[in-house]
């Protein structure tokens, strides 16, 4: 097997049982577990970082304003992203999550037609077509949108494009996004604790260690992603990136009981359906042009 599916399906499977670990701490507040991952991903980064020597990057970013603006807009974002999938999880909501990421890279191809001025296929116009309808067919029967799905796809496309064009690769990114961020959390932990409200100082051990522990698990599955994407073709890593929402959809219906019935199920075979042209026509279009 090439060593390169084997990372981005690991990374992707590990992305996919992240409701496993974000359910062992509901004892916590899913904004303080948002802290805790912003400051422990940090220190977890900054060991890898410091174990292979690479800082030099640091002091040239330093003095490049506009690569700094970036990466705050990027370390807001990913920030947004990491506290809604918590706050879903955490109040039931893992289907509706896993319906966030389905979507999300239809929400790509609808970003880089808006912002990068892309000009979509007609079969990608359909796929989106089909989405549409799915997502409006959820609305309609739910009565509301499901706007925790589209704010989970909206903004992780939106870090996604400002990633695609920053300057950094995905660890000294994530460094740097965690250190953007790391004063704002200290400090809101800071002030919890001095408030005696601090939920980590009164949680049990293994709270205390789960959540010391979010640094390498926020970190490894970036790693591996990182590792895998650039040895294998995009339209593998397309096929592959399904893992992550499978997994978590199945923990939603099987582990967690969220209903699923009929109705639910045939938005989401609208989606799926949507995935299934999007994922067709760029195979397709990758043999054309081989």
């Amino acid at each position: 097997m090439n060593p390169g599916i084997l990372y981005a399906a690991s990374a992707y499977a590990l992305w996919g049982v992240f409701p496993l670990y974000f359910k062992s701490l509901q004892e916590i507040p899913p904004l303080e577990i948002l802290l805790h991952r912003m400051v422990w991903s940090l220190v977890f980064v900054a060991g890898v970082l410091a174990f292979r020597r690479q800082w030099a990057w640091l002091g040239a970013v330093i003095k490049q304003p506009k690569v700094l603006a970036g990466f705050a807009a990027s370390a807001l974002l990913l920030s947004s992203n990491w506290f809604i999938y918590i706050w879903a999880v955490n109040n039931g909501h893992v289907v509706d999550s896993s319906l966030g990421y389905f979507i999300n890279p239809l929400f790509n191809v609808l970003l880089g037609m808006l912002i990068l001025r892309e000009r979509l296929r007609p079969v990608q116009w359909v796929a989106v077509g089909i989405a549409a309808f799915g997502v409006a067919w959820l609305t309609w029967h739910g009565g509301k949108l499901p706007w925790i799905a589209l704010l989970l796809a909206t903004t992780f496309a939106l870090y996604g494009l400002l990633r695609k064009t920053a300057a950094l690769g995905a660890l000294e990114g994530l460094a740097l996004e965690t250190l953007l961020l790391f004063p704002l959390a200290a400090g809101y932990l800071a002030l919890l604790t001095a408030q005696g409200q601090n939920h980590f100082t009164t949680a049990s051990t293994t709270s205390q260690w789960l959540l010391a522990a979010a640094g390498p698990i926020t970190a490894i599955p970036l790693l591996l992603f990182a590792s895998g994407a650039r040895r294998i073709p995009l339209s593998l890593l397309g096929l592959l990136q399904y893992i992550g929402p499978t997994l978590q959809l199945l923990l939603g219906v099987w582990l967690y009981h969220e209903p699923f019935g009929g109705a639910r199920l045939a938005g989401f075979a609208l989606i799926w359906s949507a995935l299934a042209v999007y994922t067709a026509e760029g195979l397709w279009q990758n043999w054309k042009s081989k």
